[in-house]
């Protein structure tokens, strides 16, 4: 998927601009928090294999019941 499909698609790619002066190590690190608190990371991995229906149903309320206690 090229840049454009992307943008089409309404998808959104976390930008990080390089300011004057910044070292690139600093702006690797703004990079992976903005990617952390978008949850992207999270989201490539939960699409890394096909999940039916009934394994995230399952998922979903054994997270809920962890959540109660």
């Amino acid at each position: 998927m090229s840049g454009t499909a992307a943008r089409e698609e309404g998808t959104n790619v976390a930008e990080v601009k390089i300011k004057r002066g910044e070292s690139v190590d600093k702006a690797m690190r703004r990079l992976k928090k903005k990617m952390d608190k978008e949850g992207v990371m999270r989201e490539i991995r939960a699409h890394r294999h096909f999940e039916k229906p009934s394994e995230k149903r399952r998922r979903k309320a054994a997270r809920a019941r962890m959540r109660a206690f």
